[in-house]
């Protein structure tokens, strides 16, 4: 039966993919990995911030909670997704990565990924 660290496993083997952690809404880090210089902790410590606000956002807008954000930085990508209520997947992407098919899969298999957690 795959678990949390498989699907890690598999997410970092596609062409431009920088770091893939699986965290709690809390920051604390429950499984990662990030290419040399990037710190997964501190990645980790840093997300919840931004879904807080995400978050805060949906409700003003009557839009619900989050279930992805995208943000495109001069660099690269960062996709934040929600696995289950009190657990978040980060994805960091170079430019030259397949966004289209990391985003239709993350959707498409955000189920499957909150049941190994």
């Amino acid at each position: 039966m795959p678990n949390i660290r498989d699907f890690t496993s598999a997410l970092r083997q596609r062409p431009g993919v920088d770091a893939v952690l699986v965290l709690g809404k809390d920051g604390l880090l429950i499984e990662g990995f990030a290419a040399p210089g990037l710190n997964t902790e501190d990645l980790a410590a840093r997300v919840p911030a931004l879904v807080s606000e995400a978050e805060s956002l949906g409700k003003a807008t009557q839009q619900g909670p989050l279930n992805t954000a995208i943000l495109e930085h001069q660099k690269g990508y960062a996709i934040i997704a929600a696995l289950a209520d009190e657990t978040l997947l980060l994805v960091l992407l170079r430019p030259s990565a397949d966004l289209g098919g990391l985003l239709f899969d993350v959707r498409r298999y955000r189920g499957n990924i909150a049941s190994l957690i």
